[in-house]
C-alpha cells in the first residue's frame, strides 16, 4: 500500500506561482511512477504531469508544458510541481497520484491516490 497526501496549494493571482508537493509513505512508495492530475468544478479529470521513479522520463499535459515543473526526490519519498504562470484556467483541484508509468501517461489513471489539494488562480 502506497498512502499519498498533497500540499501547497492555495489563491494566487494570474501570472503568479504555486509549488505543490505529495509526501508518499509506504515501502514500496518511490518504486512508483509518479503523476499530478486536476479537476476544475463541472470537468473531468485531466493528467497534468508524469514523472518515472527514476526521475528521467517526465510527461506534461500541452496545456501546461514550458509552465508547469515536475519533480522527485526518492529520499525524500516526495514529489513535486512546480507551477508558474498561472492562468485561471489552471484553477482545479490538483490530486497526486502513483502507478507505473504507462498507467499513468497513457491510461490516465493511477494504483494510488491522494486526496487532493485546491489551487485557485484569480484574475
Amino acid at each position: 500500500q502506497v498512502q499519498l497526501v498533497e500540499s501547497g496549494g492555495g489563491l494566487v493571482q494570474a501570472g503568479g506561482s504555486l509549488r505543490l508537493s505529495c509526501a508518499a509513505s509506504g515501502r514500496t512508495a518511490s518504486n512508483y511512477a509518479m503523476s499530478w492530475f486536476r479537476q476544475a468544478p463541472g470537468k473531468e479529470r485531466e493528467f497534468v504531469a508524469a514523472i518515472s521513479w527514476s526521475g528521467s522520463f517526465k510527461q506534461y499535459a500541452d496545456s501546461v508544458k514550458g509552465r508547469f515543473t515536475i519533480s522527485r526526490d526518492n529520499a525524500k519519498n516526495t514529489v513535486s510541481l512546480q507551477m508558474n504562470s498561472l492562468k485561471p484556467e489552471d484553477t482545479a483541484v490538483y490530486y497526486c497520484a502513483a502507478g507505473t508509468y504507462s498507467m499513468l501517461v497513457e491510461r490516465k489513471t493511477g494504483n494510488y491516490w491522494g486526496q487532493g489539494t485546491q489551487g485557485t488562480v484569480s484574475s
